[in-house]
């Protein structure tokens, strides 16, 4: 990876240039973030009250907190207000409106590591999105919600930029996960069975990156970054979000990060949206990243599918 760059000169051209070369961009919080951070912050209290949703582990019983957890991120993820404020965030970031598009946020809690790390709140383990059938042009974008430590925040694992890793990804079909895994999330409570593409041979994990910002910060990276939940060792619940953008001119290119070992088929374009209107992804664009649906498989989920939505 090429560094740490905070707080960088708003360019869309050059930050694409940072994220393909391994770069991390630290952002500041700005209005447009914080108004993101609010909303979230108002959903969550009121899935949770009178309970304080940091703590609410201490006297909640796992089944019921995974019973509100299943009626909040699907209610979250595709209210309308969350993709309004997620648009306006990117278009202060200097996001091209026309070029570039953006997927549901992500709602996230990771709890003490003896409450909850399965399901509907995974505690991922060392992963590149690029295994889960992104695009390798793809821009992550994390926030936390509340304030958070390192010790319950995310990794980076920068040594496997320039190395490939042996790993499950050529078993992962994202239309399979689709249809199969993403609507039984909240099913898997003390052990998920899902198949999912992980690392098949030993991993030097360390040295790690671990980066801390205070709510209305963003923490932006490569799709193709290897990174993984930290364990939460501490007594409180990080909240965070994350949303992921393409830019359609690197989507037709195919120009992104190097692709080091992901094999992963079918393709996630078709759940991104056009900042400047809500557009999608035109599907002769898509066809060129497309082999096929398999059968049962879907292309899009829905979040009629399912009262549920994990990842």
């Amino acid at each position: 990876m090429t560094g740490v760059f905070f707080d960088p000169p708003r360019s869309d051209e050059t930050w694409r240039n940072m994220i393909y070369e391994g770069g991390i961009i630290i952002l500041s919080p700005m209005p447009e973030m914080l108004a993101v951070v609010d909303h979230t912050r108002r959903m969550i209290e009121d899935a949770f009250a009178p309970l304080d949703p940091q703590r609410a582990h201490e006297t909640l019983p796992v089944e019921r907190c995974v019973e509100i957890l299943s009626v909040l991120k699907p209610t979250y993820i595709h209210h309308p207000r969350t993709k309004e404020l997620i648009q306006r965030a990117l278009k202060a970031f200097g996001c091209s409106p026309e070029k570039t598009y953006q997927d549901v946020p992500r709602l996230r809690c990771a709890f003490p590591k003896d409450y909850l790390t399965t399901g509907i709140a995974y505690a991922h383990h060392p992963h590149r999105d690029t295994w889960y059938s992104a695009p390798m042009c793809q821009f992550n974008w994390w926030a936390p919600i509340y304030e958070f430590v390192a010790e319950n925040g995310m990794a980076f694992h920068p040594r496997y930029w320039n190395c490939g890793v042996k790993n499950g990804s050529g078993d992962f079909n994202y239309y399979r996960w689709n249809a199969e895994s993403r609507k039984n999330a909240a099913q898997h409570i003390g052990r998920d069975t899902r198949v999912q593409p992980h690392a098949e041979e030993p991993l030097e994990l360390e040295p790690e990156m671990r980066f801390v910002v205070p709510p209305g910060g963003v923490i932006v990276f490569s799709g193709a970054q290897l990174h993984s939940t930290v364990p939460n060792i501490t007594n409180q619940v990080r909240w965070s979000i994350d949303f992921r953008t393409v830019n359609l001119d690197d989507v037709v290119n195919k120009r992104g990060a190097p692709n080091r070992d992901s094999a992963s088929t079918g393709t996630s374009l078709r759940d991104f949206l056009r900042i400047a209107d809500f557009a999608l992804v035109s599907e002769d664009i898509v066809a060129a990243y497309d082999d096929g649906i398999p059968a049962g498989g879907v292309a899009v989920f829905k979040p009629e599918m399912t009262n549920t939505l994990a990842s």
